[in-house]
């Protein structure tokens, strides 16, 4: 990994349609936009913010993420998240998130991340599946 910068950020967007619904993604009953689809554009942003610093073979996995979903976004309205590289130490990238929609912010948190080697990570994923009697 090239040295990164903290407060290097990403950004990624969505507009919410029937793929993303509390109702759809078996979150919820209701036709908003769902918790785990804001989590997923949330890490996206992450995965965005660190990309410019990865070498040639490197990739990043979520480790952990805290977030608080505070307010609902219905049908047609853009979503939009972004994360802040707020720390490294090693091989861990730690990010401030947030998300809005076009009324405000609906959503905070913190992620980690861990950088590693994407064909090392697949190879150590094949062999416990392969354990695992699959």
């Amino acid at each position: 990994m090239k040295p990164m910068t903290i407060g290097a950020s990403g950004i990624a967007t969505i507009t919410v349609d029937e793929t993303n619904l509390a109702k759809t993604v078996k979150s919820g009953s209701l036709a908003v936009f769902a918790t785990p689809m804001m989590a997923a554009l949330m890490e996206q942003a992450a995965c965005n913010a660190v990309r410019p610093f990865l070498e040639e073979g490197e990739t990043t996995v979520g480790t952990a993420l805290e977030i608080q979903h505070n307010a609902a976004t219905p049908v047609g309205m853009m979503v939009t998240a972004r994360a802040e590289v707020t720390a490294v130490c090693g091989r861990e990238i730690s990010f401030q998130v947030t998300a809005q929609d076009d009324a405000g912010e609906i959503g905070v948190g913190t992620h980690k991340r861990f950088l590693v080697n994407a064909e090392r990570f697949m190879e150590k994923s094949q062999k416990r599946g392969r354990q695992n009697g699959e």
